[in-house]
């Protein structure tokens, strides 16, 4: 079918040096030396070939390669699906390449590597600045190996990104408040909050089952949630995102792709593929469609989406829906009466409160299609 284009491309490396206590996605640990990572590689390079030449990435304004974690399979093989990258796309510095990595699994020289290239923006996985909480999740690295990487990153990359998690074991919202501190004064300019989710079929919900560990605190991760938005808030970051706080111009353009309806290509095991015109959306997986919406259900789609922003959706937005989902904008009006929405010039914008209610405030927009 006739689709609008692509503008944001994926690249998964599901491989890891150990599965964390708190993972559910789709990776594998694995020996770093191992063939099965150099095939996986040349299948991407080669698929990447493939997409190009069938026109799907002449138009892609982001780039992000996550897993997993990249940079673990180390500097020869990146290079290799790096270069097949900037043969298979224009990858010019105004498009923005992301790269997930983890700080144990880099260094100088693989930093200096990517950055020659086209990496231009690095998400590093930090989780937390206490050795105790790292301990806890599973993690391989250590407080100082975390602040050896992003001093590292900093040499090339002036965009560092980082992520931090609440409501780990062992962790209070002091120790939270300490890592949120070391951020700042490390000098990143952009960073992920997400509190710690118990998912099923990983180590740690066995846990919780078994009674040798308590399900994270609801109010206590509120409240570090809380503690982010004023710390983060006071040393010049924004929250552009539920999750994601940066300061002005270091916003990800790529994460704000996937919440304003903008199609997007997956490729790689597990990969989702988001394909769209103004009559159908669907997402493809590995060959096999695993969603397809009609034209109301992307319009209540694009209207729950646009609540993980700060900025919301427009008025505009909301009335285009309400021509087809009728009820869509008396869902809103009773939103804003519950104080998890505000309506202010001609925007429809989530509350703190419906942030942290984001179970109600997406639920409820999600009931429109039902």
């Amino acid at each position: 079918m006739p689709h609008d284009p692509y503008k944001a491309l994926y690249l998964h490396i599901p491989f890891c040096v150990k599965r964390c206590a708190y993972c559910d996605f789709a990776t594998q640990a694995i020996d770093r030396a191992s063939v099965e990572i150099d095939e996986y590689i040349e299948n991407l390079s080669l698929e990447l070939r493939r997409t190009s030449k069938e026109g799907k990435l002449a138009s892609i304004e982001t780039v992000y390669l996550g897993g997993g974690t990249p940079s673990y399979v180390g500097a020869k093989r990146l290079s290799l699906l790096l270069y097949t990258l900037s043969l298979s796309m224009r990858l010019e510095p105004d498009v923005e390449c992301t790269m997930e990595a983890n700080p144990e699994s880099i260094d100088e020289r693989l930093i200096a590597d990517i950055w020659a290239l086209g990496v231009n923006r690095l998400s590093l996985g930090v989780q937390s600045f206490d050795d105790g909480e790292l301990e806890a999740l599973g993690r391989v690295h250590s407080a100082d190996d975390a602040r050896r990487a992003i001093v590292a990153a900093q040499s090339r990359f002036d965009n560092v990104s980082i992520d931090l998690m609440a409501g780990i074991p062992r962790q209070d919202l002091a120790s939270f408040e300490k890592s949120l501190r070391e951020a700042i004064r490390l000098g990143v300019n952009h960073v992920s909050v997400y509190p710690l989710t118990i998912e099923e079929h990983t180590l740690f919900n066995n846990m919780v089952l078994a009674g040798t560990m308590e399900a994270p605190d609801e109010d206590l991760q509120a409240d570090a949630m809380e503690l982010a938005a004023e710390v983060l808030g006071g040393a010049g970051f924004h929250r552009y995102e539920v999750a994601s706080y940066a300061r002005r111009g270091y916003e990800c353009r790529h994460n704000k792709a996937y919440w304003t309806g903008v199609p997007y290509v997956g490729l790689g095991r597990s990969a989702v593929t988001m394909t769209q015109n103004s009559e159908r959306r669907m997402r493809v997986q590995d060959g096999r469609v695993i969603e397809e919406l009609d034209r109301a259900s992307m319009l209540v789609e694009d209207l729950m989406l646009g609540m993980r922003m700060s900025r919301g959706v427009s008025e505009s937005a909301l009335k285009q829906a309400t021509e087809l989902v009728p009820e869509a904008t008396n869902v809103f009006q009773s939103l804003e009466e519950l104080g998890l929405v505000r309506h202010i010039e001609g925007r429809w914008m989530p509350t703190d409160r419906g942030w942290l209610l984001g179970n109600e405030l997406y639920g409820r927009i999600y009931d429109l299609t039902l």
